[in-house]
């Protein structure tokens, strides 16, 4: 734990906030003040590459806490299991616990359960087939198919038909692979680092925060005031349009310039589209048709640019309290 000890806390904070997930975040940072919730958005947001490593001995350290303020320890591991498991999946929040839970980790074979596919097809994919036909033996289906097709083509027949031959395979046997496993594990993901946090991560976590939204991004411009704006841009997208009801969709309709619309449409899925054009009279749906199609060619700078526009209207009526955004089944305003 001697690595995790010399990462300040507000960071030994932010790397476990975005592990356990956009909502589950959301739901802490709504019991922090002000001034916390700052200290930590900026953390988060600048968060990139995170050696797995560190991940784990941050978790570690939870696990070490929950245990001490847990009486007797009772379902502390379990409970751990559970919050890594909805957040990370089965198969990444396995491969973490495992390395936090002391005796109790998965090792060889079993390890690769709790594996992402492609990692699973890296470690194994140098090995005979028959011996890649015996460990995906030892995989669920799923998750064997979905290795199998990572490795290369012309080894994926050859592989399959292995495999439906197998009948026993001895307990020495197992116990070989088990070790090559566990050494191809090693040299596959000695500098492999995890994916956390960011602009995007982090604005779909504010996007759940509810009212403490604006005093999220308020605190955080104060602080970085250009790590502030891309996160506010990153706060609701085009096709978040989607989301919004009718009576919503109506009022932006009315602040948005007809050739702003005309170009932001340009560049937009048909399902937006046919949100805009049955929220118009049936005369403007047809003009604006027109006025899409007219255009002709149009730089992906100007959609993108006429589209911000919209959205930068979106923001302002939901702040007004005319329009009711929705991110990830809640809404917020």
């Amino acid at each position: 734990m001697a690595e995790a000890a010399r990462i300040k806390g507000t960071d030994r904070a932010a790397i476990l906030l975005m592990t356990l997930g956009e909502q589950t975040a959301a739901s802490v940072l709504k019991h922090m003040d002000v001034e916390e919730v700052q200290k930590l958005g900026v953390a988060m947001a600048g968060l990139s590459d995170v050696p797995r490593e560190r991940v784990t001995e941050v978790l570690g350290q939870l696990l070490v806490a929950v245990q001490g303020k847990t009486p007797i320890g009772i379902g502390t591991n379990d409970y751990l299991r559970r919050v890594m498991t909805d957040s990370l999946g089965e198969r990444r929040a396995g491969a973490v616990l495992g390395r936090i839970m002391k005796g109790r980790e998965s090792t060889g074979i079993d390890a690769l359960k709790w594996m992402e596919p492609r990692a699973v097809a890296e470690i194994v994919g140098k090995e005979h087939p028959q011996i890649v036909a015996t460990i995906l033996a030892h995989l669920p289906s799923r998750q064997a198919a979905e290795v199998l097709t990572e490795l290369d083509d012309s080894m994926q027949a050859d592989i399959a038909m292995r495999m439906a031959r197998l009948d026993e395979v001895p307990e020495t046997a197992l116990q070989e692979l088990d070790g090559i496993v566990e050494r191809q594990a090693k040299e596959a993901t000695a500098v492999k680092t995890a994916k956390l946090g960011g602009v995007k991560a982090t604005a779909e976590m504010i996007n759940l925060m509810g009212q403490k939204q604006a005093a999220m991004i308020e605190a955080i411009q104060a602080e970085d005031a250009e790590l502030g704006e891309l996160i506010k841009d990153a706060l609701f997208v085009f096709d978040n349009l989607l989301d919004i009801d009718d009576r919503g969709m109506q009022a932006i309709l009315r602040e948005v310039q007809a050739d702003t619309l005309a170009t932001a449409l340009k560049g937009a899925d048909d399902e937006i589209k046919e949100k805009v054009f049955k929220n118009m009279s049936k005369r403007a749906a047809e003009i604006l048709r027109d006025d899409i199609a007219s255009k002709g060619p149009v730089r992906l700078s100007e959609v993108e640019q006429a589209q911000k526009e919209i959205l930068a209207v979106v923001l302002r009526l939901s702040e007004e309290g005319t329009v009711m955004l929705t991110a990830g089944g809640d809404e917020f305003v």
